[in-house]
């Protein structure tokens, strides 16, 4: 899982941080909206969690301009307001809840997981009529038979999964999969060759110039 948080407090940065990369999570903080907004490739994560009071641009403005670029991904606000028009405000812009400070990580991750996994079908995506993707165990199955996968592989497949239907660029795959890692296109190529090797069909399709993509199911 991969997490945009933005808060401008560096301690529960670090405490958010700490606590889901245990996991083998990942996340990225920003401490004002407008460096998040210019910097981070807002596709590539599965959940954000912005504070309200943030500099520059504060969590309203943020996920605003988010939602204005029609990204989707789920938004929690992590906020000491407690007020009703503040609440109002946060779920007409599309965030899906609220998380009281101060409070308890652990709370925080079973709100994250009742977000991303509160319906455990929705996290099966066919991709054709022998293959399946779960979103939520990153597993691969042809005719109801897991894939043996490796994490670069599986990584790999959910970026394409989670977008599928849209082409997705080389520097976005290589930003989820490798991270800040210098990657070249030929070590991406050669991960995409690595896993085509293990499918009866092939559903991942190189659009020259572009990037990858799979396509809808009919």
């Amino acid at each position: 899982m991969k997490i945009l948080l933005l808060e401008d407090d560096n301690f529960i940065c670090e405490s958010i941080k700490s606590y889901f990369e245990l996991d083998g999570n990942k996340v990225d903080f920003f401490n004002d909206g407008e460096e998040l907004l210019d910097n981070a490739i807002l596709t590539n994560y599965d959940i954000f969690l912005f504070d309200i009071n943030t500099p520059k641009k504060n969590g309203f403005e943020t996920l605003k301009a988010i939602r204005d670029d029609g990204i989707s991904t789920p938004a929690i606000y992590l906020t000491a307001q407690s007020d009703i028009e503040h609440v109002k405000q946060g779920y007409a812009l599309g965030c899906s809840d609220y998380v009281r400070k101060p409070f308890i990580l652990d709370e925080l991750e079973l709100r994250i997981n009742q977000i991303l996994h509160k319906d455990l079908d929705s996290d099966n995506v066919k991709i054709t009529e022998s293959y399946s993707f779960n979103l939520c165990s990153m597993q691969l199955a042809f005719e109801g038979e897991s894939i043996d996968l490796k994490q670069q592989e599986k990584d790999l497949l959910y970026i394409l999964v989670k977008n599928i239907g849209n082409i997705v660029s080389p520097s976005i795959i290589k930003d989820y999969v490798w991270d800040e890692k210098d990657v070249c296109d030929n070590t991406l190529r050669t991960q995409i060759k690595k896993i085509r090797t293990k499918l009866k069909e092939n559903f991942i399709v190189n659009i020259r110039n572009s990037g990858y993509k799979i396509e809808k199911n009919a």
